[in-house]
């Protein structure tokens, strides 16, 4: 049975899911991750039923504030690093363009985690581009090659959960990007004692 096309918005919605998820974003940053939605929408000069009809609860806003985080501040970064001539720089730029985004709006994130949606899926596109940066430096011996791609996605869960444990804009993640970039190098690397545990079912891409 065929499926119906999803019909693209009009201007004017677009538009106001355009405003929407920039005073989302802003909000968040003033008033923290338990921002209400009625001011997201005082915010973006519409009403509370246009938000619901645009997102219909805070997780499908989170997403989308998340997406635009993505496009905006990581993507650009990702497609620069495909094009470097050095696989480690140009991994190293990624990991920190993506903490550098949740530090910049650590509250969107809190926020995604206490509504159950910063998981593996959520981050599927960010992990997807990672791998052929992983791989070119595997291939170039500036990676160690016995990391896999899940290792990848616990090693930034760890680097993301340091920004619960201090300022998130005073920067002091960067110590523990350096000190997980340097044990993914293969220089005086030790053997893995165990093969990477499969994750959970809610960790799942």
């Amino acid at each position: 049975m065929p499926t119906e096309t999803p019909r693209p918005l009009r201007a004017d919605a677009l538009r106001n899911v355009e405003k929407i998820v920039r005073a989302a974003r802003d909000v968040y940053a003033e008033q923290g991750p338990e921002a209400p939605l009625d001011e997201i929408a005082r915010r973006a000069g519409v009403g509370i039923a246009t938000l619901f009809r645009r997102f219909p609860d805070k997780a499908a806003l989170l997403r989308a504030v998340m997406e635009q985080q993505f496009t905006q501040q990581v993507r650009p970064v990702i497609d620069h690093a495909l094009d470097d001539e050095d696989p480690r720089r140009g991994l190293t730029a990624v990991i920190e363009a993506a903490l550098t985004s949740a530090a910049d709006e650590h509250h969107v994130l809190t926020a995604a985690r206490n509504a159950g949606i910063l998981t593996s899926e959520a981050g599927a596109r960010f992990f997807d581009a990672l791998d052929p940066l992983v791989t070119r430096g595997q291939q170039a011996g500036v990676i160690r090659e016995d990391l896999v791609p899940d290792d990848l996605k616990r090693v930034m869960g760890m680097l993301v959960s340091v920004l619960w444990t201090m300022d998130p804009g005073d920067g002091g993640w960067r110590r523990y990007v350096t000190l997980v970039l340097d044990g993914l190098s293969p220089a005086a690397a030790s053997p893995l004692p165990n093969p990477a545990p499969p994750l959970l079912p809610r960790h799942r891409p």
